[in-house]
């Protein structure tokens, strides 16, 4: 059921509301009118309740233009029971309200930016959405314009596992009040120039004991075969099988991209037992032609042909 306050809009627009779903049925042949009511439920509903609570005069132009949003979500299969992924029906449930005093004046743009966000997140493999939702929650009393929810939205991506959203989102950070860039970054100690530089310096800050990336696709893993990577300023090119990849990772998390043959080719390698890192020689204890090593400025990559794992670790 939906609320009392929800269906009384719904009511007093009927002829307005239905003229649009008829034209979303027009557009999308697939549209499931089911799917839609239970989306209405589940993901309008709440925020609706929120806007009106807090701007009861917006909650009527609100609701259309939520309502609109939510016919093209569930027409393109993103939202209501029958999506790929439940994550963005979350978002409107339960982000989403947090952030009512802001999608009152901005439905459009606000609903916008957090159903983007949601979409882009529920498809990076290993992204730690609820860690990115439950912050995005905590930090809603602070965000004041849209310009700083997106770029709260994108360094909270960056901290809950999107690797290569760092540099991005440094610099979007930037954009925000220093007391509100720190409170991203989950950062009270320092002033936000100082843990900028730091940022920028060490993409490992706060994790000294690195990652462990991958696993067998017949698993539900990335690789086919044991992988082997080679350094490149920005992160790893990886070979597995007849497949190449470009690995990016931090402190967060890693991120899997497509790569090519040419650029694997390109990248250096290091199969010795040992790696250099400034004056000191690291010696990671396996035996030598068991593992390989590979290392750029930040971070030693170890793979071996028994795993189809790839052992990360910070370089000093």
């Amino acid at each position: 059921m939906i609320s009392s306050s929800f269906a009384a809009i719904l009511a007093s627009g009927r002829a307005q509301f239905n003229a649009r779903a008829v034209e979303a049925r027009r557009r999308f042949t697939s549209l499931d009118m089911q799917a839609f009511g239970a989306f209405l439920q589940d993901g309008v509903d709440p925020v609706v309740q929120a806007v009106a609570a807090v701007a009861p005069d917006r909650a009527g132009s609100f609701t259309l233009a939520a309502y609109d949003m939510a016919l093209e979500l569930v027409g393109h299969g993103l939202a209501g029971p029958a999506a790929k992924s439940p994550f963005l029906s979350i978002v409107w449930r339960e982000l989403a309200p947090r952030y009512a005093p802001l999608l009152a004046g901005a439905p459009v743009d606000g609903l916008g930016m957090l159903s983007n966000a949601a979409i882009h997140l529920g498809g990076v493999p290993g992204a730690r959405t609820g860690q990115w939702q439950e912050e995005m929650a905590a930090i809603a009393p602070q965000v004041a314009t849209l310009g700083q929810l997106r770029a709260v939205g994108q360094v909270l991506a960056w901290r809950a596992g999107v690797a290569h959203f760092r540099l991005g989102a440094i610099a979007a950070a930037d954009t925000l009040p220093p007391a509100l860039a720190l409170a991203a970054c989950g950062e009270s100690q320092l002033d936000w120039p100082a843990l900028r530089a730091q940022l920028l310096n060490q993409p490992w800050r706060g994790n000294a004991d690195g990652i462990e990336f991958g696993a067998f696709a017949g698993l539900g893993g990335q690789f086919d075969t044991p992988p082997v990577a080679r350094a490149c300023a920005d992160g790893f090119v990886v070979s597995a099988g007849e497949r190449f990849y470009f690995l990016v990772a931090d402190a967060h998390g890693a991120v899997l991209h497509g790569a090519t043959a040419d650029e694997f080719a390109q990248a250096s390698g290091d199969v010795s037992a040992t790696v250099q890192a400034g004056a000191r020689q690291l010696a990671p204890g396996l035996p030598a032609g068991e593992i390989a090593l590979a290392a750029n400025a930040h971070t030693l990559a170890i793979t071996s042909p028994y795993t189809h794992a790839i052992r990360l670790l910070p370089l000093p």
